[in-house]
């Protein structure tokens, strides 16, 4: 069995001039610990978990009529996209409110 050693993660770390600013302004000790810190931390952890939720994809199904279905087919196939794709730039264009329909 090998025995890994305690190696600095951090030894060859390049960081980029506004990483350094950052590191040189809490060195110097502008940064203060907010009054309400759990209460802050826990904002910014759940803020991540939806961020990363609203970054995967769903898997739906739904009924369509053949007729229309055929039709986004073809309509894709002419500007050289997979029909799924176009129906999803469809989706996300109306969810956007880029797009409107009239019902």
């Amino acid at each position: 069995m090998r025995k890994t050693k305690n190696r600095d993660p951090f030894k060859n770390l390049v960081l980029d001039d506004y990483e350094k600013e950052i590191e040189e302004a809490f060195e110097k000790g502008k940064f203060v610990r907010v009054e309400n810190y759990e209460e802050t931390k826990k904002m910014f952890q759940e803020a991540a978990r939806n961020y990363k939720e609203l970054q995967k994809t769903k898997r739906i199904s739904l009924r369509v009529k053949n007729e229309d279905i055929i039709k986004v087919k073809a309509k894709a196939k002419r500007v050289n996209i997979p029909y799924q794709r176009l129906l999803n730039a469809l989706i996300h264009k109306y969810a956007e409110g880029k797009t409107s329909i009239n019902i």
